[in-house]
């Protein structure tokens, strides 16, 4: 194998393969990075066995082949070396050369068919959406996965597709995040799957924040997300996620339309007596035209107020801050709806108009020592 290439052009996309490299793993091929050339073309690969993640890149290509490179060293060599044209050569006894600017490595590649095959995901059905939309829609929605594996299915996400209605769904039994948008799907008329949160967290990491497309396909057991010459394949979590729209009650009789960045302000102020080790509740009393906003720890007090519509109940009720931060940090609007029963009942936030979001968050019960 003998190639040079652009050394920037490399380097990104090894630091996208390598969040898929496994770090430990019985497999040693699999703490490396497949490095494939054929047809002018390098194509990098990092795999765990649950994630693999593909990159190809343009190169101008003297003889094919593929190897085997350490992904840590080969990357960090990428990294530092200085040039802008790297040039890499790998001879039958798997002795690699990497050559860029004044700097030559010999090190050891080892063979690709000691790496294990990658899982074959069928193009049958699927979703097509700007790249940018979907990074959008799990960052608001990815702060309420459940960490909790004793339900697995709910440490992901469930893409749920209705039509051309795309609902990206997450639930931890504390709050419920639904981002909903209309997209182009094939194949079939409804499907749905769920993807877990760590693919989740990589691909917010590395989906362009613009318009070109992203295409989703499902298969029973994995799924592969494709776009801009990368491939993020994973393996898609199995069981019976929670039938959200049970959970979300449809009686709630207070209605209030509320500035979303007053709000967080607020609710980060009276939290600044709040720690890690102090988690006591943020009380809210919604009284008329007042909102007033307290907290007690064993640092001191904390009071704050903000104006709000009038309210026609006198209502009081506890929030872990943290939780209602995220709810309503992950609001796309400024202007959102903010839905109440009771004290013990949940808060929903929606949009003015239609259903692009809907964020549910449980309150917390107050005890005399919080009033």
């Amino acid at each position: 194998m003998h190639i040079t290439c652009d050394k920037n052009e490399l380097s990104d996309a090894l630091s996208i393969c390598i969040h898929a490299v496994a770090s430990k793993s019985p497999i040693p091929a699999l703490e490396g990075i497949l490095f494939s050339v054929n047809n002018d073309t390098i194509t990098l690969c990092g795999y765990n066995n649950q994630m693999s993640i593909r990159k190809t890149v343009p190169c101008q290509m003297e003889e094919y082949g593929s190897c085997v490179l350490n992904a840590r060293m080969f990357f960090d060599i990428i990294r530092k070396v200085q040039g802008d044209t790297v040039e890499i050569t790998v001879d039958k006894d798997l002795n690699a050369v990497i050559r860029c600017g004044r700097s030559t490595f010999n090190i050891k590649a080892e063979d690709a068919d000691e790496y294990p095959e990658l899982p074959e995901v069928m193009k049958r059905r699927g979703i097509t959406l700007q790249s940018g939309l979907l990074r959008s829609m799990i960052g608001d929605t990815i702060f309420a996965i459940s960490q909790n594996e004793n339900k697995p299915v709910h440490t992901g996400s469930l893409f749920e597709i209705e039509g051309q209605t795309f609902s990206l769904i997450s639930v931890d039994g504390y709050r419920l995040a639904v981002r909903k948008e209309q997209i182009e799907a094939f194949g079939d008329d409804s499907f749905k799957f769920v993807v877990p949160g760590s693919t989740l967290k990589e691909l917010a990491r590395i989906l362009p924040d613009g318009e070109e497309n992203v295409t989703i396909y499902p298969e029973n057991k994995h799924g592969l997300f494709e776009f801009a010459g990368t491939v993020v394949t994973t393996r898609l979590l199995e069981g019976e996620f929670l039938n959200y729209r049970s959970a979300v009650p449809e009686d709630m009789p207070i209605r209030l339309t509320l500035n979303k960045s007053e709000l967080v302000n607020a609710v980060e102020r009276v939290s600044l007596i709040i720690s890690e080790r102090l988690k006591n509740p943020v009380r809210c009393l919604f009284e008329g035209e007042t909102l007033k906003l307290s907290c007690i720890t064993s640092l001191g007090k904390s009071f704050d107020s903000i104006s709000i519509p009038m309210c026609s109940d006198k209502i009081e009720i506890g929030f872990n801050n943290r939780y209602l931060l995220d709810a309503l940090k992950a609001c796309p609007d400024e202007e959102v709806v903010m839905e109440l029963k009771s004290g013990l009942s949940p808060c929903l936030f929606k949009p003015l108009e239609g259903d692009s979001f809907l964020f549910l968050v449980l309150p917390v019960r107050l005890k005399a020592e919080d009033l």
